[in-house]
């Protein structure tokens, strides 16, 4: 799983230090840990399923002699790869033996901190605070790790445990028991799953989750930055888990600075920095932790490699203090350069004049995302994603807004901007004028112990300020829409802006409302069924149609309801159900029995924020329920398809009807569009999760679908097909459809149309610009939508 977050991070370096200084050749590593010398372009998939059974083709295969020459030639190679071969020493061993010079902790190091059971035992032999801990062994009889358990509840007097991997990161494998039966079953799915030969067990911390990140001053003195508090449930041996870390969610909660005393801050970064000396790491890392009841730290879990995708907590701690991204990777690339005797790259600050001839020269941009619906969280990682891309624009000045409520909008600093949920920001923005004289105090212990020369850290942070909407359309300047959903894409802030002469990027008031509606989307669809364009057949219910339904009523209507959906006389089995008025996978599941549309619309009327796994039949994962009451609900008949799936570097197609569901994106001016390459999108269940939308790491998109299985005149006439449903429903600048695709005729059924789709760091339009005959990156794309938005009639 952390491969894909190391794609992540992969991308955001590379992303955050190009430059014409600056030459970069990404090295990517499959799960055969065969080297492939891959182009820039590949990194913004999804994850590295989406290219994994490409390598053969689209990469530069190393072998161990060009991978080894590959290394020791680079002036410095920077080590991005999590988890077991990253951070564990392997890779480290592997530079060291080639004499490269690399960014990071030397192996022995990693090696140590990677290992929980031995950095806990180095650390309890140097006198820190620690909790005692027992290893299990997979070469160990069942009868030898019984006893070891056994013995540590007992000896610990123990009501609730932790058991985990020795090595690996994410909180992958990570389990919470309550005994030592279910300790030994935890053990036992840890190494059947090959996830490590050894656990360890060791008590549940009660107390407060954080997280600190620790950088190398140019006199090689460890600096702490400021930590990050993790608020969390822990009730019903819930723990921070992978999704948690990794989808942004209500159920955590991040707090920089901490909700801790200044006496308490100190003494982390204080124990932080000592520990970093202790392990023998170099230029940078990031320490898990805990402040315990009694109001000890203990420090559990060592990352000689911190997350650096886009809102990582690298990130936001060093934003504290002024680093932009490219700020702080340029600090820990000089603190590295400077080790090895190269000559390090400068940041050359800017006079005050040469800033000020610059923002004369470029035009402004108001990014707006965050809102009230659904949807906030992806438009909140929108937003951000625009916004730093845009930053490093030659025409374009960006200025953050997020909206907070109805009628509440924040212009937003750097510092306050890479949280991972809209109600963390607001929070934090809200408490802004009262945490800002103790961040400032803070922010110039840091800065002061980093040693930062002239430059190093360039953002010009200031004060939040609010505003309404009536403020906010007042600005200045070209305004991108990152608001997904909710008024974002029903046409109220289309028509808002119309009525202000504001130039905007996407389509207007009317198409918005259009596509935003799922049934009234289906009924623009029915006439271009001469085209080889269809929709399912749709039936639209008020939630308080089934408030008071007894058992004899959900059966009689269930019946009748396959029926009325059915195709040529066929009643169809099962259903997708779906709300009419919500965008993203909120809601959206597919039911096969009375029973499961009874308990479906119990959530729904409870306005529950989600449906536990296991509750519908054939039911997998969680299904997150939108944010706001539902008011109608919308069926359509389940259409099956092909089953592809990439295991091992090889693509497995498991042909079942010939469909296979697709997604488009649209670029260009009104009834002038341009589709770009159809992507496949590859779901673990029946329809598109969350996590695989707009988690990156998680979804599988391959771009374009691959042949033979769909064929190269299917895909052309597919795009054709894209183009004429797009202009029929009046979408102009950008958009993205959602359909089914028959994969040797290019028949479409269309699903929905995204007015604003998602545009977070691995967004599947970016994959398709990408495939154009001349591919367009990321930023060159943003900029093409902010012209096309101009260019538009008011």
């Amino acid at each position: 799983m952390e491969r894909g977050i190391s794609l992540n991070s992969c991308r955001s370096v590379c992303d955050n230090l190009e430059s014409p200084d600056i030459e970069i050749q990404p090295v990517y590593f499959d799960y055969r840990r065969q080297a492939y010398a891959i182009s820039r372009g590949a990194l913004y998939s999804n994850t590295p399923s989406d290219f994994d059974f490409k390598l053969q083709n689209g990469g530069k295969k190393l072998s161990k002699r060009a991978m080894i020459k590959l290394f020791k030639d680079a002036d410095l190679v920077f080590p991005v790869i999590h988890g077991t071969f990253g951070e564990d020493g392997q890779i480290q061993s592997i530079l060291e033996k080639a004499k490269a010079r690399y960014v990071g902790s030397p192996s022995q190091a990693c090696k140590i901190a990677f290992n929980k059971f031995k950095a806990n035992e180095l650390i309890r032999g140097h006198d820190f605070p620690s909790l005692p801990s027992a290893l299990l062994k997979s070469h160990a009889s069942k009868k030898e790790n019984q006893q070891t358990l056994e013995t540590f509840f007992k000896t610990n007097k123990i009501t609730r445990a932790i058991v985990k991997p020795v090595s690996g990161g994410s909180s992958i494998g990570v389990h919470s028991v309550i005994n030592p039966k279910e300790a030994l079953i935890a053990m036992q799915d840890i190494f059947n799953k090959k996830l490590d030969t050894q656990a360890v067990v060791e008590p549940f911390c009660e107390g407060k989750e954080f997280t600190v990140v620790i950088l190398q001053n140019r006199f090689g003195l460890p600096v702490a930055l400021i930590p990050s508090e993790i608020e969390t449930s822990y009730n019903e041996n819930q723990i921070f888990d992978f999704r948690k870390k990794y989808l942004p969610t209500r159920k955590v909660h991040y707090h920089c600075p901490p909700r801790f005393t200044q006496e308490q801050i100190e003494k982390i970064q204080i124990m932080a920095e000592q520990l970093f000396s202790v392990l023998g790491m170099r230029h940078f890392g990031r320490f898990d932790g805990w402040l315990l009841k009694d109001g000890q730290i203990w420090f559990s879990d060592f990352n000689p490699i911190s997350g650096m995708e886009q809102n990582s907590f690298l990130f936001q701690q060093a934003s504290q203090i002024g680093f932009t991204h490219r700020d702080v990777l340029m600090y820990i690339l000089r603190r590295a350069a400077t080790e090895y005797g190269l000559p390090s790259p400068e940041s050359k600050p800017q006079s005050v004049l040469e800033i000020a001839k610059k923002l004369l020269k470029k035009e402004r941009v108001n990014v707006i995302g965050g809102g009230t619906s659904a949807e906030r969280q992806v438009s909140l990682m929108s937003a951000t994603n625009v916004w730093l891309k845009i930053k490093r624009s030659e025409k374009y000045e960006p200025q953050l807004f997020i909206m907070t409520g109805d009628n509440e909008i924040w212009h937003t600093p750097y510092n306050f901007a890479l949280n991972h949920t809209v109600e963390e920001i607001s929070a934090m923005l809200h408490d802004a004028e009262k945490n800002a004289a103790w961040l400032e105090t803070h922010r110039n212990q840091a800065l002061l112990k980093l040693a930062l020369r002239p430059g190093e850290a360039s953002e010009k942070l200031f004060q939040p300020r609010k505003m309404t909407m009536a403020e906010f359309l007042k600005l200045d300047g070209f305004v991108f829409l990152g608001l997904h959903g909710g008024m974002g894409e029903d046409g109220t802030i289309q028509k808002l802006l119309t009525q202000h002469h504001k130039k905007y990027n996407g389509s207007h008031a009317d198409a918005s409302r259009l596509c935003m509606d799922k049934y009234a989307t289906g009924e623009a669809m029915k006439p271009l069924a001469k085209y080889g364009i269809y929709t399912a057949e749709k039936k639209v219910f008020p939630l308080l149609h089934f408030k008071n339904f007894t058992s004899a009523q959900w059966a009689a209507f269930w019946t009748e309801l396959k029926k009325s959906l059915s195709a040529k006389g066929q009643p169809a089995n099962s259903l997708i159900i779906k709300p009419t008025d919500d965008g993203c996978s909120a809601g959206i599941c597919r039911i096969s029995t009375a029973k499961d549309l009874r308990l479906y619309m119990t959530f729904a009327h409870k306005n529950a924020l989600e449906i536990p796994t296991g509750t519908l039949e054939d039911q997998h994962g969680i299904i997150e329920m939108p944010s706001q009451q539902m008011h109608h609900v919308m069926f359509e008949r389940f259409i099956e398809t092909d089953k592809p799936r990439v295991i091992n570097n090889k693509l497995i197609w498991n042909k079942k009807t010939g469909w296979i569901e697709v997604t488009v994106g649209v670029v260009g001016q009104a009834k002038k569009l341009h589709a770009l390459s159809p992507s496949l999108t590859v779901s673990h269940s029946h329809v598109l999760s969350l996590e695989e939308k707009f988690q990156g790491g998680t979804g599988v998109n391959i771009t374009p679908p691959p042949q033979p299985h769909v064929s190269d005149k299917a895909l052309k006439e597919a795009k054709k097909r894209i183009e004429i449903a797009a202009n029929t429903l009046g979408i102009e600048g950008y958009a993205r459809l959602d359909a089914f695709m028959q994969t040797q005729t290019g028949e479409l059924f269309i699903i929905e149309a995204n007015t604003l789709p998602a545009l977070t760091p691995s967004t599947v339009i970016f994959h398709q610009s990408l495939e154009e005959k001349t591919p367009i990156y990321p930023r060159e794309f943003l900029e093409h939508l902010i012209e096309l938005g101009k260019a538009a009639k008011v």
